[in-house]
């Protein structure tokens, strides 16, 4: 696939011409490796484009130009008749779609005006897509989807670029305010909130700072949160902000925000990370109840488990089938000098027991081998070998004068000598396993609290999809505006991706056996073979007919064939008007 413009050809040690059937194509040698079974270097290239007949120091660039020059300056746009002759349609009728359906592209059209709205839609949707998002990577994107820009102009990366830095703090505000007035705030709803940071590359981003890092503590950071709205699925809002400011200190925030956006009625869902006492009494303060997983085991849980074991783990009165555990719920205060006493729910788990178990032994087992391999050693082991043995060492002493001239002894030399297993210590944590606890503000069942928090799976794997699906792990833009925008798009293009999983969530649970596609990453790989081809009279046409397995990932959407046939039709007549140049003004 080459693109339909061309660039100069890189003047870099490694290009070469080769000619074929008359065309001149340009190599680049990237690599050479010696083969010493032959004796001989061998070099390794890739094709990077064609020669332009009329310009010998131009070329077409292909989809390798871009991998191995993706800083090379494109135009910021190049002519939209110059498209594959093959375009994938059906993930992009499904976006359009849902972006009319959520109600975000009407949004859009209040804050952006239409080439912007497009062209920031064509990002959302080359995130979701292609799983990835690279700027330097869209152009061949844009080649060979239809697209959401006025005349589906297609871009280069650095219009991209550009862009990002072109959306200003009013649009996203006024977007995430419009966004969040459309919701019904009348009727109690559970806000899961979570947080997570990204990695920064970006050497003018005021807020990247270092702090409490998940993946590379050598990079500043930036911490993205998102509010998820348990009662209709969506994403709610989202914040930003620096890479020194803790998960806890930046909850009160986030409750003026949910403050801000009218939601009165609510409750909030959160991680064990958030347990903190300031936090709960703040939340109490403001008239809003919490569910909220216990951080480990405390003292106070340990002791309510020890009262009621033996009570409920096995009658089927307080198994909660839904999720295969048993379930308990105490009342109790979670300070001395709290007001409020406080629901604590108590769970086992038979399958948690069992992994907690074989955890525990594989840590035993590799501490006992260290512990015999050291024997007779000089040596002294950490604080979680003492948990779990008592250790005995035989000391060499020695007498010193210190310099107050006074003599005293000192160990010269410590040998250890044999370890002893602490059972007790062990069966006492061997007897907790399988247990755990949520505590709530407000009064509900074990089985309730713990469906409420199981909801906020949907939170984590947004997060997981941000950043594996959506590729954003790190930010890879190089100001304040341009990550803001990236997290933005990001959001937007979060609210559409779990659309699609939440209805193919929902058609599954109608499948007797659900079949492997009807996953995200399999659906969308499956979608993308819905191709129309430009044959020779220049119109596009559907390549063939909706597939079995096309047709049962596009009911989950309320989608027929007949539905992909109209839109399929749709595009061939909006892409003949505009490859026979009838573009509108600006284009």
């Amino acid at each position: 696939m080459y693109f339909a413009f061309t660039v100069d050809i890189p003047k870099v040690p490694g290009i070469v011409r080769q000619t074929k059937n008359g065309t001149v194509y340009i190599d680049y040698e990237y690599e050479r490796n010696y083969v010493k079974s032959k004796g001989y270097t061998a070099p390794r290239r890739s094709t990077i484009g064609k020669q332009d007949p009329q310009n010998p120091d131009k070329m077409w660039p292909n989809q390798n130009y871009l991998k191995y020059f993706s800083e090379e300056a494109f135009p910021d746009k190049y002519d939209s008749r110059g498209r594959s002759a093959c375009l994938r349609i059906g993930c992009y009728v499904l976006i359009r779609k849902l972006f009319d359906e959520t109600g975000i592209s009407a949004l859009l059209d209040q804050q952006f005006d239409t080439e912007s709205k497009g062209l920031l839609m064509d990002i959302a949707a080359y995130s979701i897509i292609t799983e990835n998002n690279a700027g330097q990577y869209y152009p061949a994107y844009a080649y060979n989807h239809p697209l959401f820009t006025n005349n589906m102009v297609q871009y280069s990366d650095s219009r991209i670029s550009s862009f990002l830095r072109e959306i200003t703090d009013d649009q996203r505000i006024g977007f995430l305010n419009a966004w969040n007035e459309i919701k019904d705030h009348r009727e109690k709803v559970y806000i899961s909130y979570d947080a997570t940071n990204k990695n920064c590359q970006a050497g003018e981003v005021d807020f990247a700072e270092f702090g409490n890092a998940k993946d590379d503590e050598s990079k500043p950071i930036v911490n993205y949160a998102v509010a998820y709205n348990v009662k209709d699925g969506d994403p709610a809002f989202y914040e930003e902000y620096p890479g020194s400011i803790n998960d806890v200190s930046q909850l009160r925030q986030m409750i003026g925000k949910a403050q801000g956006y009218g939601y009165r009625h609510i409750g909030f869902i959160l991680d064990r990370g958030y347990f903190d006492r300031k936090n709960l009494l703040y939340i109490d303060e403001c008239g809003y109840d919490f569910i909220i997983m216990v951080k480990g085991l405390k003292p106070l849980v340990r002791d309510m488990i020890s009262e009621v074991k033996g009570s409920f783990e096995k009658k089927r009165a307080y198994y909660i089938k839904e999720h295969s555990v048993a379930g308990i719920t105490v009342k109790r205060k979670m300070y001395e000098s709290d007001e409020k006493e406080r629901y604590f729910h108590l769970y086992y788990s038979l399958s948690r027991e069992n992994y907690e178990r074989r955890l525990l032994e594989e840590t035993l087992r590799k501490m006992e081998d260290t512990l015999k391999k050291h024997e007779g050693q000089e040596i002294t082991f950490s604080k979680q070998y003492e948990e779990y043995y008592e250790l005995f060492y035989h000391e060499e002493k020695e007498t010193v004068k210190g310099h107050d001239g006074k003599e005293r002894e000192i160990i010269s030399k410590k040998t250890f000598l044999f370890a002893r297993e602490r059972s007790d210590v062990i069966e006492n944590e061997t007897g907790f396993q399988g247990y755990f606890s949520l505590v709530t503000s407000d009064q509900m069942t074990a089985e309730e609290a713990l469906s409420l928090y199981k909801s906020r799976d949907e939170s984590e794997k947004l997060f997981r999809a941000d950043k594996s699906y959506l590729d954003d792990a790190a930010f890879r833009v190089y100001s304040n505006e341009a990550v803001a925008s990236k997290i933005f798009i990001a959001f937007i293009a979060l609210v559409i991706r779990n659309r699609i999983y939440r209805a193919l969530r929902e058609e599954k649970k109608k499948i007797e056996k659900a079949p492997n596609y009807m996953t995200v990453p399999a659906a969308i790989r499956e979608l993308e073979k819905i191709e129309v081809v430009r044959l020779t009279d220049g119109l596009y046409r559907l390549d063939h007919a909706v597939t079995r397995t096309q047709k049962d990932i596009l009911q989950a959407f309320n989608i027929d064939a007949g539905y992909i046939e109209a839109q399929a039709l749709e595009l061939q007549i909006e892409l003949k008007r505009i490859a026979e140049g009838t573009l509108k003004k600006g284009a």
